[in-house]
This record gives structure tokens, sequence and C-alpha cells, in this order.
């Protein structure tokens, strides 16, 4: 099996029993080894007390693309670090898109950089996340 063929099967079990993503109503849009691609359509029930999207959604958006992304060689691995920096506030019917890449990826840790943007491509958030790698298959 190729290696793409297998990050993407590892993401789509994954994606089965993650209730919260699926809440969030995230779609995958692509997974390659080491990387990934998600997609999300802003809800009123996300909005916060300022009228804007809360951004825990925009953090729990990026910490998706982070799990999916270390998590698709099949080696089950957990957060250890992350942070976020957001540069642009979201509303309601925008589209927010979250692109995981690699930065390193060692034997025990794995860091990843992670952009998330609107609909007309303007940068959101910055999230950078490094995980550790558990050694336990999850296929």
């Amino acid at each position: 099996m190729q290696a793409d063929q297998l990050a993407q099967q590892v993401v789509d079990k994954m994606m089965q029993h993650d209730a919260f993503s699926q809440w969030l109503g995230i779609q995958i849009m692509e997974i390659r080894e080491g990387y990934s691609k998600l997609q999300m359509t802003l809800r009123d029930e996300m909005l916060n007390g300022f009228g804007v999207i809360h951004g825990g959604v925009t953090f729990s958006l990026a910490d998706s693309a982070l799990a999916f992304a270390c998590n698709n060689r099949n080696n089950l691995s957990v957060a250890l670090d992350v942070s976020i920096t957001f540069t642009k506030t979201g509303n309601v019917g925008d589209v927010f898109t979250a692109e995981a890449r690699e930065i390193h990826n060692g034997r025990s840790t794995g860091l990843y950089l992670i952009e998330v943007t609107n609909q007309n491509n303007q940068p959101v958030a910055t999230f950078k996340g490094t995980c550790f790698r558990t050694g336990k298959p999850l296929l």
C-alpha cells in the first residue's frame, strides 16, 4: 500500500469516531502523508458574545488538521504542545480552510505548522503543534 493511501485510510477511520470534528462540519479536502487540508463553514452557534466566531472554533479546526496530519502514518500521536496566533476574525457563512504541513517527522515527536485562511484566502490564524508519537498503530 502506498503511503498516501494508508494516510487516507487512517484519517477516514479517525473521522468515523470524531464526533466533535463532525459536529463542527469539517470536510476533509486532502490527505497526504504528514499533511492535511480541512474546510468548514461557520454557523450561528459558533458566535461568541461579540457576534464574531469564537476563537475556540478556529483553534479546533486547526487542532483537527494537526491530528489528521500527525497521525496519518498509522502511528498514534497526541498533541504535546500547541499555540495559535489569531490574525482575523470570522463571521457566520465564512468558509475556513486549515492546511497542516509537517515541518519535522521524528521518531518520537513531530512538528506541524497549520495555516487557517478564509474564503478570500486571507490569513485567519497560524497554529503550531508538536505531537508525541506513541508507537501504537491506529489500524
